[in-house]
């Protein structure tokens, strides 16, 4: 099960967190080669705000493509099966990958464009894919710990990318082309490994109707003495089901049996984007500084925050709870915010309030990583029967990609005029979701996802 879970993060969620952090290191060698490619082009040099522009939408077309790959990639997860889905998604990622690395060599910087576009697309199927088939493949009893390995690949992509993009490996000039298109790796290790691994039993099953696979397949992750208990659990749900088909995203609206679990997967997803964090990371820079870290030193300060982040994903989510985790994740993040508010207001006047910046900087970082950060996807898998799964996750997808573009054009905006002030818009945003969470979600550790939904349905219909 470790292995499997490491085969589809691979090529999963670490594609994401590393292709968002392998952007920044060649900002300014990407600006002059749109400079060169533009003087060389059309003869006359780049204006300004069309540079800004240009870069804009570089940067921002991953977010694009990540929508349009959360939008079909629970259809994909249907049609060609959880591992199918995963396994064509890295065609899209070497595609991406051979544009990135050509556009320098070829002077088209349209290349760059249409490569970060696809390479959002494969992001956008990795983070829906993923988390469903660890989701189903996983034993109840240690669902919540293998889910984690979406977060865990995601923040080793992060710190991957961070350590890729140093100046000392592919961060400088004459690399920053083969820094953008090193993200085939994963692609072509994932398409090596993840073929050794069976499709989910539960897709294999219920979807399909084929209990031969299954029961090869649950033998091959639970040995042939262990895989009775699962396959129980699967026909179970498989006889609660009727038959019943996959459904599409607009029916779950319709559906008043997984109304409550809509609306959580949807503010959760909303939570987790606009919690803070992006403010953290753009103030982390500036309060290092602060603290005395000398410039050059600050991408392997900032290698220590991916780092912190990593450590939290491992907590013990199946001994503690999720409900517990996520509202005490979001709580401290509160705490956190209220800390940094009044230490960045003050930053100027003492010496040592640098200091209680920058331990607030790793403690949000913490606390996102023990609630939010890990918490999210393991409780989108676990709210959803069979037929409901992929839609929660293709609407999850959505609203996060959603929520991921609009923060990306409205922070700047929000830092400029609030400055500090920003964290009290994030505080208040995390204390509502704790309060909703508190007041709506049960615990769901060691509990079937038909238990689950049976722990809904007062909610959804008001009775027992």
């Amino acid at each position: 099960l470790f292995l499997a879970v490491c085969a589809v993060g691979i090529g999963g969620t670490f594609q994401y967190g590393y292709n968002v952090s392998i952007i920044n290191a060649p900002t300014q060698h990407i600006h002059k080669f749109l400079n060169e490619t533009w003087t060389s082009r059309y003869h006359k040099e780049l204006n300004p705000d069309l540079l800004t522009l240009l870069w804009s939408v570089i940067a921002s077309v991953f977010s694009l493509g990540g929508l349009c790959g959360a939008l079909v990639g629970g259809s994909m997860a249907i049609r060609l099966g959880r591992k199918g889905a995963l396994l064509m998604n890295n065609i899209i990622a070497i595609l991406a990958s051979v544009l990135m690395g050509i556009s320098f060599p070829t002077g088209l910087f349209e290349l760059l464009i249409v490569g970060r576009f696809l390479i959002g697309v494969n992001s956008g199927i990795g983070i829906c894919v993923q988390p469903l088939y660890i989701g189903e493949i996983a034993p109840k009893h240690l669902r919540g710990g293998m889910a984690m390995g979406t977060s865990i690949f995601l923040t080793g992509g992060i710190l991957t990318g961070q350590i890729i993009g140093l100046r000392e490996l592919l961060g400088g000039e004459m690399y920053w082309p083969l820094l953008l298109s090193s993200s085939c790796f994963p692609a072509f290790a994932q398409l090596l490994f993840l073929p050794w691994f069976p499709e989910s039993p539960r897709y294999l099953l219920i979807d399909r109707g084929d209990e031969l696979s299954c029961v090869k397949a649950l033998k091959q992750f639970h040995g042939s003495s262990e895989y009775r208990r699962e396959m129980e659990d699967i026909q179970r749900e498989c006889f609660a089901l009727h038959g019943e088909k996959p459904k599409k995203p607009w029916q779950l609206f319709t559906d008043r049996s997984v109304r409550w679990q809509l609306i959580t997967v949807i503010v959760m997803t909303m939570g987790q984007q606009l919690s803070g964090i992006n403010a953290i990371y753009f103030y982390a820079t500036y309060i290092f500084k602060q603290a005395g870290i000398l410039a050059e030193k600050i991408p392997y300060v900032t290698l220590g925050t991916g780092a912190c982040e990593c450590l939290t994903a491992l907590t013990c989510v199946d001994y503690v709870g999720r409900r517990y985790l996520i509202i005490g994740g979001y709580l401290l993040m509160t705490l956190w915010s209220i800390v940094l508010t009044f230490s960045l207001t003050y930053q100027e006047l003492y010496s040592w309030v640098p200091y209680v910046s920058m331990t607030s900087i790793f403690a949000f970082i913490l606390s996102f990583g023990l609630g939010p950060g890990g918490i999210t996807n393991t409780l989108t898998a676990e709210l959803f029967v069979q037929s409901s799964r992929p839609a929660a996750y293709m609407i999850g997808g959505t609203i996060s990609w959603i929520s991921f573009f609009t923060i990306g054009m409205l922070f700047p905006f929000i830092v400029n005029g609030l400055k500090q002030y920003c964290f009290v818009v994030f505080l208040l945003e995390c204390s509502l979701v704790a309060a909703f969470i508190f007041l709506v979600i049960p615990e769901t550790k060691n509990k079937s996802f038909l238990e689950i939904k049976k722990e809904f349905h007062k909610l959804n219909f008001g009775r027992n």
